[in-house]
């Protein structure tokens, strides 16, 4: 999923100002994500006309949001809109995560992931674009996990790979111009980028080697808990709301996720440790859904 769901609430809860945890992530994001399109590009995968499409929607609106960073007034007013905006942000993220989990599982379950030639839909693509590029604008957050759902919803016979480099390539000129707009605004400060983008490669290579070793679907509705959590203290909830919140997620979440499993004739609960063996499908798998990154 995409880093800016987690980087920025992190650098915010560390006292970073959220002004200059967003511009220092876009940037961060911008590098990071121009290694992982370039390597996509290098293999074919992106689909290049719907990238242009995306690019058309999202490129002008982040822009449009760091222009309404900017107006929003003085720098203490920015830093309490940051904050609520990015909380509410986070929320969405949340749930459409949790969307694209469903998604997978009725992908994999019905077996009906189907490559062929795509029909680009360059008005409902532009319109993902925009809403995605404003997002990412003001928030830093949505490249990837509310672009991914939505192109997910409108291209659902497109493969995952090709969705996956799609996506990294589209999100390359969005980050770099919402990093951009950013910059004028706040600044950089070398002090937080530099160990962000060392941390964040070391981490990504990391967490590359752990991901065989963990059940995706725990790490999935960790993902979820902690994006609602961090949402709703980001808006101000008060803490009792916060762990009531906390404590329905983990018991009663998967129990219903369990539930939904169940109704698609596949098992409650999937396996604990590394992946299966070949031959056998996890639906829970990032290779069943590309990851929203």
């Amino acid at each position: 999923m995409g880093g800016g769901a987690l980087m920025t609430p992190a650098l915010i809860f560390l006292g970073i100002p959220p002004t200059a945890a967003v511009a220092n992530d876009l940037v961060a994001a911008a590098v990071s994500k121009s290694v992982g399109a370039a390597v996509h590009l290098r293999h074919g995968s992106p689909n290049r006309q719907l990238v242009k499409w995306l690019v058309i929607g999202s490129v002008p609106m982040a822009l449009v949001g760091s222009w309404i960073v900017k107006e929003v007034g003085a720098p203490a007013d920015r830093q309490v809109f940051l904050k609520v905006a990015i909380g509410c942000t986070l929320l969405m993220t949340a749930a459409t995560y949790v969307v694209r989990m469903y998604l997978g599982l009725v992908r994999t379950v019905r077996h009906n992931i189907h490559v062929r030639e795509l029909v680009i839909r360059p008005i409902p693509t532009i319109a993902v674009g925009a809403v995605g590029g404003l997002l990412v604008g003001v928030t830093s957050v949505g490249s990837g996990s509310v672009i991914m759902v939505s192109l997910l919803l409108l291209y659902p016979s497109m493969s995952a790979h090709r969705m996956v480099g799609t996506d990294l390539l589209q999100a390359v000129p969005l980050v770099v111009a919402a990093a951009i707009g950013h910059i004028f605004v706040t600044g950089i400060e070398w002090s937080v980028l530099i160990p962000l983008v060392i941390g964040g490669s070391l981490g990504t290579a990391l967490g590359a080697r752990l991901s065989s070793l963990v059940s995706q679907s725990v790490i999935r509705r960790g993902i979820v808990t902690v994006l609602s959590l961090t949402g709703l203290g980001m808006i101000g909830a008060s803490p009792t709301w916060v762990g009531i919140t906390g404590a329905a997620l983990i018991i009663l979440g998967p129990v219903a996720w369990g539930l939904v499993r169940r109704a698609h004739g596949v098992p409650a609960f999937d396996h604990f440790g590394p992946p299966p063996s070949a031959g056998v499908r996890d639906v829970d798998r990032d290779d069943q859904l590309p990851p929203a990154l």
